[in-house]
């Protein structure tokens, strides 16, 4: 069974950093498009940051220039460093696993870590 397990989050002040991680495994990680959601409560889960099997990255405008995606093959494990934190970053963050080929899709998801942003 794949896993995906998420850590990193925590409580931080505005402006502060945090590091999340994402570590895979069962599965052929460079294979796999890889993503960072997040989801604030009473909101839809939104897509952050993704980062393809060719290292191409997006992010989502309200977050750019502030996050970096990036991801280390070698030990199955993505990353998102967030800087200048703002309150509004604060939400349950997932991590996300995609694999399309011309048999089907493969997607799995983590666990969520919390980050809080607050003073």
């Amino acid at each position: 069974q794949v896993q995906l397990v998420e850590s990193g989050g925590g409580l931080v002040q505005p402006g502060g950093s945090l590091r999340l991680s994402c570590a895979a495994s069962r599965m052929i990680f460079s294979m796999y498009d890889m993503s960072w959601y997040r989801q604030a409560p009473g909101k839809q889960r939104e897509l952050v940051a993704g980062i393809t099997k060719s290292e191409g990255t997006s992010y989502v405008d309200s977050v750019k220039g502030r996050f970096t995606i990036s991801r280390d093959n070698a030990k199955n494990t993505v990353y998102l460093q967030m800087n200048s934190l703002k309150p509004e970053d604060t939400a349950v963050y997932y991590c996300n696993a995609d694999r399309r080929d011309g048999v089907g899709r493969n997607n799995y998801w983590g666990q969520g870590t919390q980050v809080t942003v607050s003073s």
